[in-house]
C-alpha cells in the first residue's frame, strides 16, 4: 500500500452526484459508501459492515441508517449500529467508521485522517469562486490510471503546454521560454510569461484575440492534490505584464485530485472565466478543456505504464522539473510529519 498524507480535505465527489441513495467511492486505497441524509446532509462511511465485512453499499438505505445487505444490521449516520434483526443486545463493536465531510465549491470534501483535526476552515478556497462578475462551468470527474503525484508533475509543469496542447492551450511560441518556480506556505508556484506572441487556440476562439498578445500561466499547487491555473492573455503593449489587467481574459482551471490507489486518480475539474457566457458557449469551452485533459490523460497512463514495467529505470532531470522536485518533496514532508506525529502518541 502507497503511504498517503491523510490529515488534510480530498475532493471525492460533485455534490450534484451524491443523493439520497447509496454511492460507492474509493480514496487513499479505502472504500467509502456515500449517501445524502433526509436534512440534505453528506454521510460518508467506510463501506465495510463490521460483522462479516460486507460492503455497505450493496444494502439500502433505511431512512437515514444504511440497512447491510446480508444480515439486516443497521448504521445510523454517526456509524452506531441501532437495530440487528433477532438480537437486542448490539455490541460494542458494531459499528462502521465515519468520515468528516464538508462541501464547498460544488465538490464534498472528505477527511481521512484524526477526525479531531478536521478544520473545515481549511477546506481549498478560491475567491473568485463566489465573486458573481465570474463566471464558474464545473467540468467533469476524470478517471486517469495513473498515480496522482504524476498528476501533479503535470500541473506543476507549464512546458509541456507547448507540445501536447497546440490545439486548445500551448503554441510554439512558448516553446524556449523558461520557466520560473518558488515554494510557497502550502505547496509550489510555477509561472511564465509569454510577451508578444500569437494567442493561443482557446483564447483566438473564445477571446477574438487576433494580433499578438501578453500571456501569463500561474500553476498554484496546493499540497497534496489541488492545482489552481491562473492563466489569461492582453493584447501586447496594453500593460498586463506591469499589472494592468482592465481589458484581458482570464481563466481559473482548477483541478480538484483524489488519490484513488497507487494506480489511479479521479480529477474534478472546472473553469471559473472572468467573463459570461451562454450555455452553449460554456459548453464549446468545456469541450476545449476535455480534449486538452485526453491528452494529458494519454501521455500520464503511457508514462505510468513505463514505471510499472521498468521500476529501476532511471530518468534524467531538467531545469523544468525544479517546480516538480518542490512538489514531491512537500508532500513527502507532510506525510512523515505525519508519521513522526502517530509515532509520538503511541510512545505516549
Amino acid at each position: 500500500m502507497a503511504e498517503y498524507v491523510l490529515n488534510t480535505w480530498y475532493p471525492i465527489a460533485w455534490s450534484r452526484d451524491i443523493t439520497n441513495s447509496l454511492t460507492k467511492r474509493r480514496i487513499v486505497e479505502k472504500d467509502v459508501v456515500m449517501y445524502r441524509n433526509s436534512h440534505g446532509n453528506v454521510v460518508a462511511q467506510l463501506d465495510i459492515c463490521p460483522h462479516r465485512m460486507m460492503p455497505l453499499s450493496m444494502g439500502r438505505l433505511k431512512g437515514d441508517a444504511i440497512q447491510c445487505g446480508y444480515h439486516g444490521m443497521e448504521f445510523d449516520c454517526s456509524g452506531k449500529c441501532v437495530r440487528i434483526p433477532g438480537q437486542e443486545k448490539i455490541p460494542a463493536g458494531a459499528k462502521v467508521t465515519t468520515y468528516p465531510v464538508h462541501e464547498h465549491m460544488g465538490l464534498v470534501w472528505i477527511w481521512m485522517g484524526d477526525a479531531e483535526k478536521a478544520d473545515t476552515s481549511k477546506v481549498y478556497n478560491l475567491e473568485q469562486y463566489h465573486d458573481p462578475a465570474w463566471d464558474v462551468v464545473e467540468g467533469d470527474a476524470l478517471q486517469i490510471d495513473c498515480n496522482y503525484l504524476n498528476l501533479c508533475d503535470n500541473l506543476c509543469d507549464p512546458s509541456h503546454v507547448s507540445f501536447v496542447h497546440l490545439t486548445t492551450l500551448g503554441n510554439a511560441a512558448s516553446e524556449d521560454v523558461p520557466v520560473n518556480s518558488e515554494r510557497t506556505e502550502d505547496g509550489v508556484l510555477t509561472w511564465r510569461w509569454v510577451i508578444d506572441a500569437p494567442a493561443i487556440p482557446i483564447f483566438q476562439k473564445f477571446g477574438g484575440f487576433t494580433t499578438n498578445v501578453d500571456r501569463w500561466h500561474y500553476y498554484h499547487y496546493t499540497a497534496p492534490s489541488i492545482a489552481v491555473i491562473d492563466f489569461g492573455t492582453a493584447k501586447t503593449g496594453t500593460g498586463a505584464p506591469e499589472g494592468n489587467r482592465d481589458d484581458c481574459v482570464q481563466i481559473y482551471a482548477c483541478h480538484f485530485m483524489t488519490p484513488v490507489d497507487e494506480n489511479t486518480t479521479i480529477d474534478h475539474w472546472m473553469h471559473i472565466k472572468n467573463f459570461k457566457a451562454d450555455a452553449k458557449t460554456n459548453a464549446e469551452m468545456s469541450a476545449s478543456f476535455r480534449e486538452a485533459f485526453n491528452e494529458d490523460k494519454v501521455i500520464l497512463e503511457a508514462i505510468h505504464k513505463n514505471e510499472r514495467a521498468y521500476p529501476d529505470f532511471k530518468t534524467t532531470m531538467l531545469n523544468l522539473d525544479a517546480s516538480v522536485v518542490r512538489m514531491r518533496r512537500k508532500v513527502e514532508s507532510m506525510i512523515e510529519e505525519e508519521k513522526a506525529g502517530r509515532s509520538a502518541v503511541k510512545a505516549a
